[in-house]
């Protein structure tokens, strides 16, 4: 079983500034609490036992909020000096690391996906990075991660507007070994250095999970939450 997750934090959220202007993103209040909140406790009823954070901007706040609310919680934090894109935030952050094989989220994001089935598909594959799927209706905010009949992830689209597809949802799992055999430098992105680049070497797989999903990264999703995550017992 999976135990340990990295939840990068560490962006800016511009998008998000009129709605949250002194906090970092994960640190929205969401019916009465921190996005984070949602996101650890869900983790946790998933078998998460340790947390590697990978803070930047304003990591402050976040470091204090888990003194507070979490005295039980194991977790280590990684700061960016200067950011480093999601790929170097990953980089980094897995240097703390001691598991094989770990979950990755972003802070902003809740994807209430099964990891338990995420991580026997992930070993089963012998992946070295396994991307949890979310199928959507009639968007453009996202674009499309296509996967062919064994799973295997074979291209990524840019953001259009389509009438179904699957979407990334923000939650992989990665072989730290196989990742972290790879020559990135310091400052790069996931998404486009590292996914999109070496798809074609057929190592990354796609696991499809229509399950509640949440990102707070635009106003207009943020003010969703309100009222959904206040619904959900969390």
């Amino acid at each position: 079983m999976i135990k340990e997750a990295i939840i990068l934090a560490g962006g800016l959220g511009t998008r998000l500034k009129e709605a949250v202007p002194d906090l970092p993103k994960c640190m929205a209040p969401v019916a009465g609490r921190p996005f984070l909140f949602y996101v650890i406790n869900y983790l946790r009823s998933q078998g998460i036992e340790k947390f590697i954070f990978s803070l930047g901007y304003k990591h402050h706040f976040i470091e204090d909020y888990l003194k507070d609310k979490f005295e039980t919680l194991i977790y280590d934090i990684v700061i960016e000096n200067e950011p480093l894109g999601t790929g170097g935030a990953v980089q980094l952050a897995l240097s703390k690391a001691k598991e094989e094989n770990i979950v990755v989220i972003n802070g902003d994001t809740l994807f209430k996906v099964n990891l338990i089935e995420a991580q026997k598909f992930h070993i089963s594959n012998n992946a070295e990075c396994t991307l949890l799927l979310k199928p959507m209706q009639n968007f453009e905010r996202y674009g499309v991660v296509n996967i062919n009949e064994q799973k295997v992830i074979t291209s990524f689209e840019e953001k259009k507007h389509r009438e179904k597809g699957l979407i990334n949802g923000g939650i992989y799992v990665i072989n730290r070994t196989q990742f972290l055999s790879k020559q990135f430098p310091e400052k790069f992105s996931f998404e486009k250095d590292y996914l999109e680049a070496m798809v074609s070497e057929q190592k990354f797989y796609g696991l499809e999970q229509d399950k509640y999903f949440i990102d707070i990264g635009i106003p207009e999703d943020f003010e969703r939450a309100q009222t959904e995550l206040a619904a959900l017992k969390m």
